[in-house]
């Protein structure tokens, strides 16, 4: 089958396959977005003049067809078929003729794939920002749940101040209020238009590129047609870095929790079905699940680099190493969001253990306690920090297992409500429901 851009020379097998590789299985991503961007740019040709107003009413309802089989889950590339913008331009002209050939007046590929990549970073970060919030809900309510129960705290992986099982999950839910704000900004810049950039250099037909932008529900445009073309790579790596923080907070915690259920700590526990055993050992009941969600996330914190990487060096303008960037991130969002629901799963279901800190082996972990008592009766803190000392070494130490932490962000004063409200505001500065009203409008006959 002709691609596109072929005219009359033949290309060979082999550069062929190299050059397509699995783009497209990654174009089945893009697919329903390619469609949406397909519906705004004919609006828009229609309104300056490019198209007849039938036929911008034939293709729109054309398109609303083939976005419509997409969502359905009916759609697919045929074989021979270079890319998701030839397989809905083909289809089109299948079923209206000379008028599906029209659709690419005055864009090119590349700002086809741009707009496409924008679309579908913003709908995927969407969708994430709901996974976060589901899981930074249940780590508020389950810190809030044990907050009175005492955990030992470490520094070095060596015995430090007591902590809590509140304060520990709480820590987690406060990482994902930085990670919402990396995403937010992530959002912002997926959320500019670059339609009618073309090729890179813009385009000699008087379209209106403010008018697709708002058809599309963006915030504004990427103005300039050369850094439009720059963006790609740029926006995939911005994103990569928001998903990787997620994704590091994720890591931290499965650590965390596989440390915990160590027999030799023994702070938590997970019924059997969400354990794995041995094939020798009867004993066993392995965190499988936090340590693959582990290993996820440590290999989405790759992405960044990864990206960065593969555009190291590359001038402006539109160069093919570009495509390989689809392969590693589009799914990454998925597995980012299966994290997050797994996560969820086992913290739903933790049981802790009651009274840790009775054990006389945590005794010094309230030696700083004891410092602060006798500092608090006058002594100077470096004279108190000796005396403490100079008893632990003489066998002398004594401790009191109650405590009162109540500043702000401290096991007594956890500011889940002050925490939860940061993370609301970040989520308000989001405009997610303007962009799901102007797609849904967009769509509309």
């Amino acid at each position: 089958m002709s691609k596109l851009w072929q005219k009359n020379n033949n290309v060979a097998t082999a550069v062929e396959q190299f050059t397509i590789g699995n783009d497209q299985a990654m174009d089945l991503y893009l697919a329903a977005y390619d469609v949406l961007g397909s519906i705004a740019h004919t609006t828009m040709l229609s309104e300056v003049g490019l198209l007849t107003k039938q036929e911008q009413v034939d293709l729109k309802k054309a398109l609303v067809e083939i976005y419509e089989l997409i969502e359905a889950g009916n759609f697919k590339l045929e074989v021979g078929v270079e890319d998701i913008h030839s397989q809905v331009e083909i289809l089109l002209t299948q079923k209206l003729g000379d008028v599906g050939k029209k659709i690419h007046s005055a864009r090119s590929r590349n700002d086809q794939v741009l707009v496409d990549i924008k679309l579908f970073l913003r709908a995927e970060l969407m969708q994430l920002t709901t996974a976060v919030q589901g899981l930074f809900n249940l780590l508020q309510q389950k810190s809030e749940a044990f907050k009175n129960d005492l955990l030992p705290g470490y520094t070095h992986l060596q015995l430090a101040m007591p902590s809590s099982f509140g304060l520990w999950l709480g820590a987690y839910a406060e990482s994902l209020v930085d990670d919402m704000t990396t995403l937010q900004a992530a959002y912002k810049i997926v959320n500019k238009n670059p339609l009618g950039s073309a090729a890179g250099y813009g385009s000699s037909f008087p379209i209106n590129r403010t008018r697709t932008t708002e058809l599309l529900g963006f915030e504004t445009l990427n103005y300039n047609v050369v850094y439009a073309q720059m963006g790609r790579g740029k926006a995939e790596r911005i994103t990569a870095m928001a998903l990787a923080n997620f994704a590091d907070t994720l890591a931290k915690l499965s650590m965390d929790a596989c440390l915990f259920m160590n027999q030799n700590f023994g702070f938590i526990k997970f019924p059997e079905s969400l354990t794995t055993g041995s094939s020798i050992m009867p004993h066993k009941k392995n965190p499988d699940v936090f340590e693959l969600i582990r290993s996820y996330c440590n290999r989405i914190k790759a992405l960044p680099n990864e990206i960065m990487m593969m555009t190291t060096n590359l001038p402006s303008g539109y160069h093919r190493d570009l495509q390989l960037l689809k392969e590693h991130l589009f799914p990454a969002f998925q597995q980012l969001r299966n994290c997050m629901e797994m996560a969820s799963l086992m913290i739903q279901n933790m049981e802790i253990k009651k009274d840790i800190l009775a054990d006389p082996k945590y005794q010094y972990l309230f030696s700083v306690e004891e410092v602060n008592k006798l500092v608090n009766g006058g002594m100077p803190f470096r004279d108190a920090y000796k005396k403490i000392g100079i008893d632990i070494e003489e066998g002398k130490f004594t401790y009191d297992t109650h405590i009162t932490h109540t500043h702000e962000g401290s096991i007594g004063n956890l500011g889940t409500e002050a925490v939860s409200n940061l993370m609301k505001t970040v989520i308000a500065e989001l405009d997610f429901e303007k962009v799901n009203k102007q797609i849904e409008l967009l769509l509309k006959s």
